[in-house]
């Protein structure tokens, strides 16, 4: 049985190009429509680039807590 995370990456993944969901939306999806903190949690610690966490939004429109780790400057 997949976990609550393991879902919630599934989902995230499965966004198409153009489209966004809100977190709220990805929640429900998953199965629990209230644990849309929970799914931004989830998208904040997202350190894999097949999962695009852009795409998911706040339901006011507004993007938040979308945190990708660049990578640093080689040190000299």
């Amino acid at each position: 049985m997949k976990t609550f995370s393991d879902k919630v990456r599934d989902i995230v993944r499965k966004i198409p190009k153009g489209n966004t969901m809100t977190f709220k939306a990805v929640a429900a999806k998953a199965g629990n429509p209230k644990a849309a903190r929970a799914v931004g949690a989830i998208m904040r610690t997202n350190d894999d680039p097949s999962i695009p966490c852009h795409r998911v939004i706040a339901s006011d429109g507004s993007k938040r807590g979308h945190v990708r780790p660049r990578p640093r400057p080689a040190q000299q």
